[in-house]
């Protein structure tokens, strides 16, 4: 990968992550103005984060759009897990000191797929149709990659996981912008007025739980990503044309995950 490449993907990350602190910021400094004292700022939270208020159904096309994202993660999760599975097998033995390495990456998409089957579950959306397609097809771009050699092996790990980053900030571009949720008074069930205030905090809880399970699991793949870098992936031969129809392959299976 590029060091140009790298540059942007590190750029996607940095946006993302200060859209979060900025939103903080924003919410804390209007409670201040709204608000003559701490006892009123602490009442002014306990208001909109505490027992008090409840939020609206989201609507048709955004519930249908999660089920997208599930989905998709899910699908896209299990790929990395049985990338990783191919790859520790063949490249463990025969690179002892790369198998702690192999090991930490492989453990946390373990846990990443294991989340998002989970979610799956829980909101009742069906699997992608192709799954037993992604695991045949994803052990064995693991394994014929390290066969190759532990560096096209790594540059595997450089292609899947700069798509699955980008993804991922694609995700949480929707769902920071495009989910906001009214907020109702359980005691009176009224919407509560138009405010600076409660627009800081018009998401609820299960939104906001999958935005932040999305941002960790982007900041560990752009990590896998690093890493594999640093193990020599920009060696492979050809790295470019390894690296890109693998990024091409990813694409066109997150596209048909989402749908089939």
């Amino acid at each position: 990968m590029s060091m140009i490449s790298k540059s942007r993907v590190g750029t996607q990350l940095a946006k993302c992550s200060r859209s979060f602190t900025t939103s903080h910021c924003r919410f804390a400094k209007k409670s201040k103005k709204s608000s003559d004292s701490s006892d009123d700022l602490e009442e002014v939270v306990k208001k909109y984060h505490g027992e008090n208020v409840t939020y609206g159904e989201l609507s048709k096309a955004q519930k249908a759009y999660l089920d997208r994202v599930i989905r998709v993660d899910q699908a896209g999760e299990l790929g990395a897990n049985y990338i990783y599975m191919g790859q520790y097998s063949v490249l463990a033995n025969k690179y002892p000191h790369l198998k702690p390495v192999l090991q930490h990456m492989w453990d946390q998409e373990i846990h990443h797929h294991n989340t998002f089957n989970k979610l799956q579950t829980q909101r009742r959306v069906r699997p992608s149709l192709l799954t037993p397609l992604w695991k045949i097809g994803a052990i064995g771009l693991g394994a014929s990659t390290a066969l190759i050699g532990k560096e096209a092996a790594m540059a595997c790990t450089v292609a899947v996981e700069t798509v699955i980053g980008g993804h991922y900030n694609q995700q949480l571009r929707v769902l920071m912008n495009q989910y906001d949720s009214p907020i109702y008074d359980k005691e009176t069930g009224e919407k509560l007025a138009e405010s600076d205030t409660n627009k800081e905090i018009e998401t609820s809880p299960e939104i906001e739980d999958l935005k932040q399970t999305i941002k960790t699991f982007r900041d560990q793949e752009l990590e896998h990503l690093d890493t594999a870098i640093q193990h020599d992936a920009e060696k492979a031969v050809p790295y470019i044309v390894l690296t890109e129809g693998i990024k091409l392959v990813c694409r066109a299976a997150i596209w048909t995950a989402e749908r089939v």
